[in-house]
């Protein structure tokens, strides 16, 4: 079997069941956000006052999802006594060369050293930490974890300060392309719950 036939057809991952799944290609997006928010309200009607939010929040996630190249999203869009709470889940695909020109290694222990800390200077600084965890059935990947700046869009030199977890996953059968698990979220007091649920969500991560 050659490397190409030994390549994986698609990726798995699961969500738990309170969250957002849909198409988040533009051709596709309004009328899946319309159709899941609709039924999310027959089932959960206390939801309704804040149908309008959520539709935004979820078309918001959506968008800046594909304008990042993800192939794949998975959101948490909930209100709770009035207080949006958000995550999400992206999935991509990295293949391209560096800012150097040269391929990245997809070594997972060289990917988390081509990576570096964030050390806080104060309370309340920014902070990232870069290890490397085993996903059962898939193997070793980088990771970083952290509170982060990210940038708002592409060319935007604002940021947007967030919870994110990145997880680094070699795909088999190639020697250049690396699948990318990004999770975020903004609400930044409830960092260390939401770095372990995207733990959990990204040990569901298999190639199909």
């Amino acid at each position: 079997m050659t490397s190409a036939d030994a390549r994986p057809a698609g990726v798995c991952l699961s969500v738990p069941e309170t969250w957002w799944e849909f198409d988040i290609r533009p051709h596709g997006r309004e009328s899946t956000i319309h159709t899941l928010v609709e039924e999310r309200v027959r089932h959960v009607p206390e939801l309704a006052p804040y149908r309008s939010d959520v539709t935004k929040m979820l078309r918001k996630m959506a968008t800046e999802a594909y304008d990042s190249g993800a192939v794949y999203l998975g959101c948490m869009a909930e209100n709770f006594e009035g207080v949006p709470l958000s995550a999400t889940i992206t999935v991509s695909v990295l293949g391209a060369p560096n800012e150097q020109g040269t391929s990245r290694s997809t070594d997972p222990r060289a990917i988390a050293e081509s990576l570096r800390t964030i050390t806080p200077r104060r309370e309340g600084d920014a902070w990232r930490k870069v290890t490397t965890v085993d996903i059962p059935e898939v193997g070793t990947a980088a990771r970083t974890f952290g509170v982060e700046d990210v940038p708002v869009a592409r060319g935007d030199s604002r940021s947007l300060r967030m919870v994110l977890t990145q997880t680094y996953i070699p795909v088999p059968g190639t020697t250049d392309q690396v699948v990318l698990i990004s999770g975020a979220s903004p609400v930044l007091d409830l960092a260390e719950a939401f770095h372990d649920i995207f733990d959990a969500v990204t040990g569901t991560f298999r190639f199909v």
